[in-house]
């Protein structure tokens, strides 16, 4: 007698019925309990959270432009003194953290 070993088995045909029928009877959220959900989510963003505190206030900070005694390492882009000069390549400056 011939077997056809692609027929799903009665075990796995039954299971797959059992969890289809479970998945479908689960409750799923509708879209009003969802859309309600974002806009409770919304109404809370706008409250101060606990503990915390919003400061509406900008930095203000001076820039000092580079001396002429100081390097902007190619690498780490950190301006450093040129005692931290470790090697210039190619017309750009490494300090000695990122050559070594």
């Amino acid at each position: 007698m011939a077997t056809d070993y692609d027929e799903l088995r009665s075990d796995v045909a039954e299971s797959q019925n059992t969890s289809l029928r479970a998945v479908q009877s689960a409750n799923a959220p509708d879209a009003r309990s969802v859309v309600r959900e974002l806009e409770e989510a919304d109404a809370f963003e706008g409250s101060e959270l606990p503990g915390g505190e919003f400061i509406a206030e900008e930095l203000i900070f001076a820039v000092i432009p580079q001396k002429d005694d100081e390097f902007t390492c190619y690498s780490c882009f950190l301006v450093r003194h040129r005692s931290q000069l470790a090697l210039e390549k190619d017309g750009h400056a490494y300090c000695l953290d990122c050559e070594g």
